[in-house]
């Protein structure tokens, strides 16, 4: 094996150099001083610098510095949210906006530029108003807008700081603002966003005396607010009043609604929600069947949640592909595949067909619990009914086929994946490797890597491991030497991956001394073995009575600062019980104890085996 690795790497090809290509066209040419346009001269516009706009505004002066920069170049949209993008400071994004607002007020209205500015308040702050601040941007000119105060609310509602958000809005009038009903519903929202649901209130008991209103974005925040906590009666108080004066519920709020009646436990209520809603000719929207599915879910025993939803959907004529989604996805996150393979057969006598996405989580929950066989019918039904499964979905079932050792089914689904064009990548054929691999079944793989060269597809280290390792494994190291050397052939240098697959190997095999010379060659390769490489060679000299030697290598694990785990202390455990010395198992038993390490069923089964 040593000399396999030493021959091949001299014999590899060097690297060839890689040089830089320069249309001819283009040798020698200058960029031009100035572009026309209409026939007047224009300058090129010059790029904007990220890092050094943000040096100035970290600055002195950095109002004016800012006006002088901008004279000899327009600040663009693109620009504006590149700069507060790399901003680390929330008081530094705030002055940038600011003296755009002052500057340009078209751009402070653009909606990417205010994400980016809302982005970075939440990400970097809290961005604070001190004294010292609103007294810097007063000599400046600028002033704090009523967009970019809702921004600021906003941010401090989605970091939890209700109190300073109080504090601010009671001192609206030092930032030059009055109350309005927008400012109010930010204030609203964001107190109920940090879970501060009795100063929102305070806060709406208050809008009338500053002459604002509530509107339907109001009273949607504190319902919103109230059916999180699951207070249903106060929701429907809410609405009432939102009605009496003049708005209109919208799917929002039936949808927050719906959510406070199953935190409720009050299911029934949120399906007559549902009924509300078409009298009113309002859609339910996605998010208000996965609201009822997840609440019916979340509040009752998932059997019984089972069996409400599978009861209304019986007694509507109309299936409703939304809340099937949610109903599948919910019995798979709960594992219940029997119910997801009996549901799935009854909704597709109705004619439903779940997407992609879906199909995929389904399959995934079946294989787990179902035989392969079963799970191709569920499979070919769902491709007959015009599904086309993802590339995952195929490994799914090819995996469980090779588990059971149906090669020749296997083989049907492995030529469905490359008909379908799944398979395009060394990614795909290493995946699909790996089924065969792991299943022992080798000449698929070998197969399957002799197309993968046919097709020109160079395989990566990933490939060799995954082949050296299943040869590996079914004791056959003629195959694993072979795939070394072609791994050297293609330029490739064996990693831990390949030396622990290797020294496995050659310890079935019985080749103990082999193995430890290809461990003691990995130094010179500059890979360090790890725990596993040492429990198996470990695991090989104590079956073979060689207990001096396994107590060197635990020392010099140790030497190498990798602790033993309990693998390594059940392979000398039961090594020692084996050969009757029970003083020595025992003393290994009390160093493995005062490593903090727990026996396991392997440890007390080599005890109990030895005292027979």
């Amino acid at each position: 094996m040593r000399s396999h690795i030493r021959s091949f790497l001299t014999a590899s090809p060097a690297i060839e150099a890689t040089g830089e290509w320069l249309s001819a066209s283009n040798r020698g040419r200058t960029a031009p001083k100035r572009v026309f346009e209409m026939g007047k001269p224009r300058e090129i516009k010059k790029s904007v610098d990220p890092l050094f706009i943000l040096s100035i505004i970290s600055a002195k002066d950095w109002f004016s510095n800012l006006n002088k920069e901008f004279r000899r170049c327009e600040m663009s949209s693109q620009s504006a949210v590149r700069i507060l993008q790399r901003s680390e400071c929330a008081g530094s994004s705030l002055k940038l906006y600011l003296w755009i607002c002052n500057s340009d007020q078209r751009l402070a209205q653009e909606l990417a530029v205010k994400r980016a500015l809302s982005d970075v308040l939440k990400r970097r702050g809290p961005a604070v108003l001190s004294v010292e601040f609103l007294n810097e941007i007063k000599s400046s000119g600028c002033q704090i807008t009523e967009d970019l105060l809702c921004l600021l609310i906003q941010s401090w509602g989605f970091l939890g700081l209700f109190k300073y958000i109080s504090e601010v809005f009671s001192q609206i009038s030092y930032l030059g603002l009055k109350p309005t009903t927008r400012i109010y519903n930010s204030v609203i929202d964001s107190l109920v966003k940090s879970n501060s649901l009795d100063l929102a209130y305070l806060r709406f008991q208050q809008m009338l005396s500053d002459n604002c209103k509530p509107d339907r974005f109001t009273y949607n925040f504190l319902i919103h607010g109230v059916c999180k906590l699951g207070i249903v009666d106060e929701a429907k108080r809410l609405l009432n009043q939102m009605e009496s004066a003049g708005f209109r519920p919208n799917v929002f709020t039936y949808t927050m609604l719906v959510d406070g009646f199953c935190n409720a436990k009050r299911i029934d209520e949120a399906f007559e929600i549902l009924l509300a809603m078409k009298k009113r000719n309002i859609l339910p929207s996605e998010a208000t069947y996965r609201s009822l599915v997840h609440g019916a879910f979340r509040s009752l025993e998932p059997e019984k949640a089972y069996i409400v939803l599978n009861g209304v959907l019986d007694r509507d004529p109309i299936l409703c592909k939304q809340i099937c989604d949610a109903v599948l996805y919910c019995l798979c996150k709960n594992n219940m595949s029997t119910h997801v393979n009996e549901f799935l057969s009854k909704l597709s006598r109705r004619g439903y067909v779940p997407d992609t996405v879906s199909f995929s989580m389904i399959m995934g929950c079946l294989v787990k619990d179902f035989e392969a066989t079963e799970c191709c019918k569920v499979f070919d039904d769902f491709v007959l009914r015009g599904g086309k499964p993802k590339f995952d979905t195929y490994i799914m079932i090819i995996s469980a086929l090779c588990n059971e050792g149906r090669a020749d089914i296997c083989r049907k689904y492995a030529a469905l994946v490359f008909s379908g064009g799944l398979v395009c990548n060394e990614i795909s054929y290493n995946m699909l490797l790996d089924c065969f691999c792991k299943a022992r079944m080798m000449e698929m793989a070998m197969d399957m890597f002799s197309e993968m060269m046919n097709k020109g597809l160079p395989p990566n280290i990933v490939t060799f491991n995954t082949l050296i390792s299943g040869f590996s494994k079914v004791g056959d190291v003629k195959r694993s030497r072979e795939l070394l050397e072609m791994l050297l052939q293609h330029g490739l240098k064996p990693d831990i991956f390949t030396f622990c697959s290797i020294i496995d190997g050659l310890c079935r095999s019985h080749q103990v001394e082999d193995a430890l010379k290809c461990y003691e060659e990995m130094n010179e390769w500059y890979v360090n073995p790890d725990s596993m490489v040492y429990n198996i060679l470990l695991r090989c000299l104590c079956s073979t009575g060689l207990i001096g030697k396994s107590m060197n290598l635990l020392l010099k694990m140790r030497a190498d600062n990798i602790y033993p785990d309990i693998y390594s202390f059940n392979a000398l455990i039961s090594g020692l019980c084996r050969m009757k010395k029970f003083e020595e198992a025992r003393i290994i038993y009390n160093s493995m104890l005062r490593l903090g390490i727990t026996p396991d069923s392997c440890t007390n089964h080599a005890f109990e085996q030895a005292s027979f």
